[in-house]
């Protein structure tokens, strides 16, 4: 079973550019492959050095402001199969307005939101025609999905060549697929807060590029290393507020009722999962509020806590550790809300439950 993400990158691959006199140009390139079959059959070293060769797309420079300087944006959404044998998108025009803004927020020429919508479900269909591409198994819905494999698309931007510091004019925007199922290790879902900063007021946390992932990596190993699943942070003024898990937006469901997720400001991602429960809360009646909310007051007032993320879905938080003091959520286990959401997200997106906000877009 495929658990997080691989580097079994599938054949299809997109490719486009951005030159100043001819605007941007695409094509799609058929790395070397095997049939699925056959590449599962290969011995060890033979299929690694398959995949090295699928990996290495022709002509992108070693020595740039991408490798150099981790100037760059991506993005990260799904291909679900459904009961009917297709695969659906989940929402890729939220994907493609944030990608063409962390383009822009660069300075970069902003990749046109259309195209990448066109060019996401062509990498998806022709994989899929392949024969790379997951197969929906009903066992998934056993565990309201969480074990559910996806095709994993992942976009983003490589600059021209450039050693000296400065922006990209000329980027490439490349579009991989591979496999994914579940992002966090089963086990302790348990999460601790953080001393580093992830985003500063006024620097590039609203955007999803490279540079932001250093930080959250580093402090998510930390957690581990602790026996954490996830760390949290906290605001870079006043260490008071919490902000984002290490790669997800968070979410606590309090003793009053009310679901509560950090307000979007110019140092918090914002998350298409996290926008998407949000709406269903409220479909289920739920008072949602988006707004600062205080480590204190978590501590105190939560008796549900989630994060949400393109790779995670929705994963429950068992108890948060803050300055050697522990709270525990719902007993240790997933709270009813949480599972609620869960379902009712995981249900749409492998088509078991209504599409009725028209989220999900076939390849």
């Amino acid at each position: 079973m495929a658990t997080g993400f691989t580097l079994s990158v599938y054949p299809w691959i997109y490719l486009a550019r951005f030159e100043t006199d001819n605007g941007w140009t695409e094509r799609y390139i058929e790395q070397p492959h095997r049939s699925p079959s056959e590449e599962a059959a290969m011995d060890r070293a033979e299929f690694r050095d398959l995949l090295l060769k699928r990996n290495t797309i022709e002509g992108l420079p070693v020595v740039n402001l991408t490798t150099q300087y981790g100037f760059g944006v991506f993005e990260g959404l799904k291909a679900l199969p459904h009961p009917d044998g297709n695969l659906y998108l989940f929402r890729p025009d939220r994907n493609a307005n944030r990608f063409n803004r962390s383009m822009a927020g660069l300075k970069m020429p902003a990749y046109p939101q259309d195209m990448f919508v066109d060019a996401v479900k062509g990498v998806g269909r022709k994989n899929l025609d392949l024969g790379f591409a997951p197969v929906y198994d009903h066992a998934w819905e056993k565990d309201d999905f969480t074990a559910g494999h996806s095709m994993y698309m992942r976009p983003f931007t490589y600059s021209e060549p450039a050693i000296g510091l400065g922006m990209s004019s000329e980027p490439w925007v490349i579009i991989i697929a591979t496999l994914v199922s579940s992002y966090f290790r089963p086990g302790s879902s348990s999460a601790v807060t953080t001393t580093r900063i992830r985003a500063v007021p006024g620097g590039t946390g609203w955007i999803k590029c490279d540079a932001n992932y250093v930080t959250p990596i580093l402090a998510k190993k930390e957690a581990e290393a602790a026996g954490y699943m996830e760390a949290i942070f906290l605001d870079a003024v006043e260490h008071r507020y919490i902000e984002e898990g290490s790669s997800c937006n968070i979410f606590f469901y309090l003793k009053n009722g009310k679901l509560v997720t950090p307000e979007l400001q110019d140092t918090i991602l914002p998350g298409v999962t996290r926008s998407s429960v949000l709406t269903l809360a409220q479909d289920m009646g739920v008072e949602t509020e988006e707004r600062k909310i205080a480590i204190d007051e978590v501590m105190a007032d939560a008796k549900e806590t989630f994060v949400t993320g393109t790779a995670a879905g929705i994963a429950h938080i068992e108890s948060v550790t803050h300055r050697g003091k522990t709270a525990k959520f719902a007993g240790g286990k997933m709270g009813e809300m949480t599972r609620a959401l869960l379902k009712e997200l995981k249900g749409i997106q492998y088509g078991t439950i209504e599409d009725r906000h028209a989220w999900m877009v076939r390849v």
